[in-house]
């Protein structure tokens, strides 16, 4: 794979296509003063990572950086300081994160995973080869409102400035529904449990909605997310104008693709802005994302504050704005299951490293019981078997 400047005025620095700005030139400050020179990690690869610096792209040894946080290691979109030369070169430190998706591993340890860093807009492909998943956009959309909470939570805070990334549903495979009614309504379909986010319908094929997407993306950098199959290559390919990117065909039976992608790869746009191209998502496991599912279901949550009791729990209690909201058909069943769901999933995830959220989550449960034996207890009429 190659990589290459794109013209720029010469009084603009290398690095400016790749997302360098002056907050990064200050945070770097520091470190230009040891000797060392900045760079942007573009690909990671056993424990080592292609760098594109000043002078163009270099191979470095990643061993001085090694943490025993997992979600401290180099990734995909870092800003770092290196050595100035040697053989081989060494990344010395990475450059505080202004934001970071980050989901739950498959660990039983609860670890979290860093799939790209420094991102203005995190794109969720979804394909319309096959039905959607309202409940996975969902999971998505709670991890990428929440992924500027994620460079605070690697230790960085936001890092220079502050950032928080865009998220944008992409419909892609849109020509392969071609009645103009049908693609409104799916689309009609996502903005109601996503509001405030941008859906695009797109084709690789036709060209459609690539316009409109190639503006929002030229400005800062993007990353790619979505299952196999969701035709992120094909994407990333299309709007590079070039195939830089393997691509595979897709399954006719369930639409779902092979990983194409094998690693998180970070390319310019000759429109101008950053793409990180990743491999296809098995599982999108939450990691401390409370903040996304609140502001994601910020309807549900608006309705709890107007509940009789603080800690209502939305099941059967009097006064429960959430139980009346179900019965008028205000708030849809399906929207409510999700939110519970999200939210226990992701208080487990904390729980497992929160001793206070442990005892809450303790206390919630006896709390529980003892309403559960008292009502038990009424129905028998207060008698004691």
């Amino acid at each position: 794979m190659s990589f290459s400047f794109l013209p720029v005025p010469s009084s603009s620095h290398p690095l400016a296509p790749y997302g360098w700005d002056d907050d990064w030139a200050s945070a770097f400050s520091p470190y230009a003063e040891q000797g060392l020179v900045p760079g942007r990690v573009v690909r990671v690869d056993r424990g080592r990572c292609d760098v594109i610096t000043p002078d163009g792209l270099v191979r470095a040894d990643t061993a001085f950086v090694v943490p025993r946080d997992p979600m401290r290691i180099v990734c995909t979109g870092d800003w770092v300081a290196l050595d100035a030369d040697g053989d081989p070169r060494f990344v010395r430190t990475l450059l505080p994160r202004r934001t970071a998706f980050v989901r739950s591993t498959s660990s039983e340890r609860s670890e979290g995973q860093v799939l790209a860093t420094n991102i203005d807009h995190i794109v969720i492909c979804v394909s319309l080869a096959v039905e959607l998943d309202l409940g996975r956009i969902e999971r998505f959309l709670a991890l990428a409102l929440s992924s500027s909470e994620g460079a605070a939570l690697l230790g960085d805070g936001h890092g220079p400035g502050e950032h928080r990334p865009e998220p944008i549903v992409l419909l892609t495979k849109a020509d392969l529904v071609p009645d103009a009614a049908t693609l409104s309504h799916l689309v009609q379909d996502i903005e109601a449990i996503a509001p405030g986010v941008q859906v695009y319908p797109v084709s690789s094929t036709t060209g459609a909605g690539l316009e409109v997407l190639g503006a929002v993306v030229s400005g800062g950098t993007s990353v790619l997310l979505g299952i196999s199959g969701a035709g992120k290559s094909t994407l990333a390919n299309t709007l590079l104008g070039r195939d830089e990117m393997e691509v595979q065909a897709a399954r006719d039976v369930d639409g779902k693709g092979r990983h194409t992608t094998t690693t998180r790869n970070l390319l310019v746009l000759p429109q101008g802005g950053v793409l990180i191209d990743t491999p296809g998502l098995r599982g999108v496991g939450l990691f401390d994302a409370g903040t996304g599912v609140g502001e994601l279901f910020s309807e549900i949550e608006e309705l709890a504050a107007r509940c009789r009791f603080h800690d209502c729990g939305h099941a059967s209690e009097p006064g429960c704005a959430v139980l009346a909201a179900l019965e008028d058909g205000t708030l849809p069943d399906r929207r409510l299951e999700s939110y519970r769901k999200l939210l226990r999933e992701n208080q487990r995830i904390v729980a497992k490293t929160d001793a206070r959220v442990r005892s809450e989550i303790l206390k919630d449960w006896k709390r529980k019981g003892a309403e559960g034996r008292a009502a038990g207890l009424a129905k028998r009429g207060g008698r004691v078997r």
